[in-house]
């Protein structure tokens, strides 16, 4: 796999080539003009204009990829792949997809990263009938390796590995460009364009603590993408059509026969629903009547619609209450945008031949799928998989997606997985090309284990949820009298990044792919990874220049002026940790799992309370409390680590304060 800095080498050698080219035929034009060979001079004057408008815009376009390439941070992990990938690649030419792994140590002694290539690679040539052993391997390797600046040198260990001790230099100047370009994404090749379905609740039913994990991932899935540099459209799943919508509007037109010209107080939807599904269920000409109203609904019978929009506007409301709290941004396209969609869909599929009849249902039976697709009902009607096709099909054909992330419980991965299994078998998109993943989640458990659920037994309000963060977030500040030394705007914004930030922060630390236990208790002790000890551990790194009278112009000139030195073994470790957030990024966009970056917040800030146990950055008197000495490095080394954990919570969703 090309590494970011090779693929931005490669396309900035292209544009210069092609700059180059153009401005020697610009060149060889006009001599041919004024040497008077030209049967058409009109024509060569505006060929001679069009190559020199092509010319600027390869030169403005060479101008920012050549900045954009200068301030992204260097993930050194993909640098070091680079190099050992060609060192391996010079050492054993025999050997295609050789076996490629470097890893941040463990231990420092055993220097900064590790290539473990050595051992698998030695199995593959005895495979081949070669007498090595892998000390050999990794010499050979080494001795491949190709010159670069910012390795200090290499050496073997045990049966082997081998050891990489990164120049101290190198280290220092990347975070002195942290410091002066602020926290830049990584390079990761060629704009994309990101489609990511998350959230999705239902019209009609409140957001329960079902819809928490798929709107906080999906947000910060969304984050990171943009960050990084890529046009995401944030798309929000709504449930806003089916048969249930007759019964709401056959219930609405009972309850409330003045709809048309007065906006009916529905206050409680919950309630309303509830009412509506009983008679439903209870009356047979109420049943009939609402049957009546969904097939008006699908004809787009006009006091229909007004009814239908009334009850999705009122779910809208409530639903932004939970996006404002949680500072959401989404966009609504529920299951109506695709109705008209799904005609096309199911026609395609038809004309290719791959519906079957199934007791007056067709279904589809995508490659490798041992359930089939309903793509319609032996009624006529149409499914969520005709629906989830259609939608598949939009973001593909119209939005041109290049990656569709799905943030759905992983309940529904056989279901999306035939979905995107006809989708490739209809030659919508091929997987090689175009990112198709569903990123799926466990469930929120209670402390006792079970679906989390209120004392009565019903689902958990996400409302509610909110609402008790907020209270017992207040209750831990003024537990520790943080109400005596903030002002009333400090001491509420303290009590939301807390309360939001900790149920965020709850959901993120925890691998997706499993359950989690929801306690309050736990996410808002301020010890050991939760978000009240990182929100504790910025709000005390970003106070040590303000007491120390520092501005941020002053460490703004440092940061241009002073070098960041790394001779304590602390302020070594720090500056390293902190040069790992590319890498950590990286990951994350290739598997989606956010606990990672949560993992390594907390290990930078544990990290950073070594160094500022061992190394002083503002030195004072003992009798009078008087600044004798700052340490500006070490300052700076400060500085950096609170950029990178402002930028990491920004990924997550979470807002820190300043004061806490």
């Amino acid at each position: 796999m090309e590494g970011p800095v090779c693929y931005y080498e490669r396309k900035l050698g292209e544009q210069e080539t092609e700059i180059k080219y153009l401005t020697a035929e610009i060149e060889l034009l006009r001599n041919f003009s004024f040497a008077g060979n030209s049967p058409n001079l009109d024509s060569l004057r505006e060929e001679n204009a069009k190559l020199k408008y092509r010319l600027n815009i390869l030169r403005k376009s060479l101008k920012e990829e050549k900045n954009k390439s200068v301030k992204s941070m260097i993930n050194i992990n993909a640098q070091l792949q680079e190099l050992f990938g060609r060192a391996i690649s010079a050492a054993f030419p025999e050997l295609k997809d050789a076996p490629l792994a470097v890893t941040p140590s463990q231990q420092a002694k055993f220097g900064d990263y590790q290539c473990n290539s050595a051992m698998a690679l030695t199995q593959i040539l005895k495979a081949k009938n070669q007498k090595v052993n892998p000390r050999e391997t990794a010499e050979k390797i080494i001795k491949n390796l190709p010159t670069n600046d910012f390795i200090e040198k290499t050496d073997i260990a045990g049966p082997g590995f081998i050891n990489i001790h990164l120049r101290k230099d190198f280290v220092s100047k990347q975070l002195s460009k942290l410091l002066v370009n602020g926290v830049q994404p990584p390079s990761v090749g060629e704009k994309k364009k990101v489609v990511v379905d998350f959230s999705s609740p239902n019209i009609a039913k409140e957001m329960h603590v079902g819809h928490l994990r798929s709107t906080i991932i999906g947000d910060s899935v969304c984050r990171l993408f943009e960050f990084v540099g890529h046009d995401v459209l944030r798309l929000n799943h709504l449930g806003d059509w089916g048969t249930q919508f007759g019964m709401l509007i056959a219930h609405l037109q009972d309850k409330f026969p003045n709809y048309l010209s007065v906006s009916p107080p529905i206050g409680d939807l919950q309630s309303f629903y509830k009412e509506s599904k009983k008679r439903f269920d209870e009356d047979e000409e109420f049943k009939k009547r609402a049957y009546s109203c969904v097939v008006q609904l699908q004809s787009k019978q006009s006091d229909i619609i007004k009814a239908w929009n009334l009850i999705c506007e009122v779910s809208r409301k409530e639903f932004q209450k939970i996006y404002d709290c949680l500072d959401i941004r989404i966009i609504d396209r529920g299951e109506s945008y695709y109705q008209e969609k799904m005609i096309q869909v199911v026609k395609e599929f038809e004309e290719k031949g791959l519906l079957e009849l199934d007791e007056g249902r067709k279904v589809a039976f995508p490659p490798g799928c041992t359930v089939p697709l309903t793509i319609v009902k032996s009624d006529g009607g149409f499914t969520y998989d005709t629906s989830d096709l259609a939608a598949l099909k939009q973001r593909l054909a119209e939005e041109k997606a290049d990656i569709i992330i799905y943030v759905v419980d992983s309940g529904q991965a056989v279901h999306l997985q035939n979905v995107y299994s006809a989708g490739q078998m209809i030659g919508w998109y091929d997987p090689k090309v175009t990112r198709v993943e569903h990123a799926g989640f466990g469930v929120v458990l209670g402390e006792d284990k079970k679906n989390l659920k209120t004392r009565s037994g019903d689902t958990v309000r996400l409302i509610d949820l909110l609402e008790e963060g907020l209270k017992r977030s207040m209750d831990k500040l003024k537990e520790k009298e943080r109400d005596k030394v903030l002002t009333p705007e400090e001491l509420t914004a303290a009590q939301e990044s807390v309360a939001f930030g900790c149920i965020k922060y709850a959901d993120l630390s925890h691998n997706r792919m499993n359950d989690y236990i929801f306690s309050f208790d736990k996410m808002l002790d301020d010890r050991g990874n939760t978000a009240a000890y990182l929100l504790y551990a910025y709000t005390r790194i970003r106070s040590i220049a303000r007491l120390a009278n520092i501005s941020e112009e002053v460490l703004q000139k440092a940061a241009q002026d002073a070098e960041v030195t790394l001779q304590h073994e602390k302020e070594w470790k720090l500056g390293k940790c902190i040069l790992r957030f590319p890498e950590i990024l990286q990951k994350i966009l290739d598997d989606l799992l956010l606990h990672v970056l949560c993992d390594y917040l907390y290990e930078l800030a544990t990290t950073f309370t070594e160094f500022y146990d061992n190394c002083y950055c503002v030195e004072k008197d003992r009798q009078t409390g008087n600044i004798v000495k700052i340490n500006m490095g070490r300052m700076l080394l400060s500085e950096a680590t609170a950029a990178i954990m402002a930028k990491g919570f920004e990924i997550l969703g979470i807002k820190p304060v300043q004061r806490m």
